[in-house]
């Protein structure tokens, strides 16, 4: 969906504009794909491996990327090809379409968070825990 509608406005950019407007909508395309791109990455790698700490990575990756891509921005400064209705046009519905499909992803997808079968119910209605706890006690 994201590439089909990166297609669509890229091909709108030419009609409407020249090639700098074209390069410009892949520029800003391809920066909100990378920018969003890098978090899949992470969840994916620390997910499984270190799910308690998967949040605080997210922000973290979030810091980096906003830091890391601002100086990029900063340090490439204003092309001079760079058309920027297009790139801010194409950049924002980068992001939008693909808030939309994460959204739509995500919605379907469902994680066992804990182990149903370890936790029995009694006839009196209170839960009790039939296995090992793998955490250490608190002190």
């Amino acid at each position: 969906m994201d590439g089909a509608l990166v297609i669509l406005i890229a091909l709108l950019a030419f009609i409407f504009t020249d090639t700098d407007g074209v390069i410009s909508v892949l520029f800003g395309s391809l920066l909100v794909m990378a920018f969003f791109g890098l978090s899949l990455l992470v969840g994916h790698l620390f997910s499984k491996r270190m799910p308690d700490a998967v949040m605080g990575i997210f922000v973290l990756t979030y810091f980096v990327k906003v830091v890391g891509f601002a100086a990029v921005m900063l340090a490439l400064g204003t092309p001079a090809w760079l058309n920027k209705p297009w790139f801010a046009g194409a950049a924002v519905v980068a992001v939008l379409a693909w808030q939309a499909t994460e959204i739509v992803i995500f919605s379907k997808q469902r994680f066992l968070l804990f182990d149903e079968s370890a936790v029995v119910a009694s006839p009196s209605g209170e839960v009790r825990d039939d296995s090992e706890t793998k955490d250490p006690p608190h002190v």
